[in-house]
């Protein structure tokens, strides 16, 4: 069925950017046009859509999430974690059963924020180890099945607390990956587990057997983050996974010079990794270089409100906000970077693509032009950055051309 959404400014970079007609045909942008009469209301035609001068902008993407975390809408509670990585997990693993929802109920709160924010696609990691087993993964499972509808997802099979310091978590890996896992996960292979080999052999070992991708936190700076990088761009060349990794955090990018940094980019590239941020203080990607050899980044929002710390509340354009702010971005065309990040940046990563260096604009496959799904959110702004600065509340979100959420809130009967 075809849809025509009128008087919009698509990814406007000036106030006065002109406005166009969009034509939208079985969930695919069809055709962009001069606006016919930006100053009339849409009356005519059932199925159109009024965009009334809104900014045109791409949906966004989480696709480094914790959905079985996070407590969005429960009771504030003081953070008590050490402050040291193992801290922080064992903190988790104290307390997550004393949430005010089920695992899948919370993980459904959590989506709806994210979808309402922007979001139509989210890669939620889900934790693995010997005192949840498989809990965390079966709700998060089930939550995100929930609305299939409305949201591409994934879901990583995540050892959080390692494979090789815990009994049994290769077999609940394997078993996740049996029942409906999209990759495998690891963590800090050589500081965190303290055997990189016998830790990226289950990781690999895995994601060989089922013909699933790979998703490995990488918190490990300097030469430690060297030596594991190399190592899974290695094992990745080897069994000829190029498209199927990616490399979350990689803090080594931000904790060693910048020849070797330029070293490990060149890395990356070849063997076809990718990568997720989610917009740390101390952990800023190259984002110029990571452009520049098309290299595929994208935006989460890692934990929301957790027992990791009190930050994050589901709205990703105001952690694009962060990414721009993080990186230090004054000019429009570095903050209207960080929307391409967190739109089809996550949309690469989560496909296993490689950016085309292609305007967004002019991407047929991911972007905002003819072909490609029309995922997009409206609100009023005068450009990307202000947008982006402003975070304006009210946003009507689409996915497939149907809206999903407006106002802050999902669509009667969106799940």
């Amino acid at each position: 069925m075809m849809t025509t959404l009128r008087n919009v400014r698509l990814f406007p970079r000036t106030a006065d950017a002109e406005a166009v007609d969009v034509e939208i045909d079985n969930g695919r942008f069809a055709s962009f046009r001069a606006a016919e009469n930006p100053t009339r209301d849409v009356t005519d035609g059932v199925d159109d859509i009024d965009g009334a001068g809104r900014a045109l902008l791409p949906s966004l993407g989480d696709v480094h999430a914790h959905l079985d975390s996070n407590r969005l809408g429960q009771t504030f509670r003081p953070h008590t974690a050490d402050g040291t990585l193992h801290g922080f997990i064992m903190n988790d693993r104290e307390n997550w059963r004393g949430g005010e929802r089920s695992v899948r109920d919370q993980a459904n709160y959590a989506i709806a924020e994210i979808i309402a924010s922007g979001g139509t696609r989210i890669r939620s990691h889900t934790q693995i180890d010997a005192d949840c087993t498989l809990e965390r993964f079966v709700g998060v499972r089930d939550a995100l099945a929930d609305h299939a509808g409305v949201l591409d997802s994934q879901i990583v099979a995540f050892p959080q607390a390692g494979i090789v310091a815990e009994k049994g978590v290769r077999d609940l890996l394997d078993a996740a990956l049996s029942e409906g896992a999209d990759l495998v996960g690891g963590l800090d292979p050589l500081l965190y587990d303290r055997d990189p080999v016998a830790h990226l052999d289950v990781v690999f070992g895995l994601a060989e057997k089922h013909g699933k991708g790979v998703d490995i936190h990488l918190h490990e700076r300097g030469s430690a983050g060297v030596f594991t990088v190399e190592e899974i761009a290695r094992r990745t060349r080897t069994l000829g996974l190029q498209g199927q990794v990616t490399i979350s955090h990689a803090f080594a990018l931000s904790s060693n010079p910048d020849s070797e940094v330029e070293r490990l980019v060149e890395l990356l590239t070849e063997a076809g990794i990718s990568l997720t941020t989610v917009a740390p203080q101390n952990g800023v990607l190259p984002q110029r270089s990571l452009r520049e050899h098309r290299v595929a980044l994208g935006l989460g929002e890692d934990g929301q409100r957790d027992y990791w710390s009190p930050y994050g509340d589901g709205d990703l354009l105001r952690r694009t906000w962060q990414l721009a702010f993080t990186n230090g971005h004054r000019r429009d065309e570095d903050i209207e970077a960080c929307l391409d990040i967190a739109s089809r940046g996550g949309a690469q990563v989560m496909a296993g693509a490689r950016p085309q260096g292609t305007a967004l604009v002019d991407d047929a496959v991911f972007g905002l032009a003819t072909g490609a799904p029309a995922d997009f959110m409206l609100l009023e702004a005068d450009t990307v950055t202000s947008a982006i600065m402003d975070c304006p509340a009210d946003r009507d979100v689409y996915k497939g051309g149907h809206l999903v959420a407006t106002g802050g809130r999902l669509v009667d009967g969106e799940r």
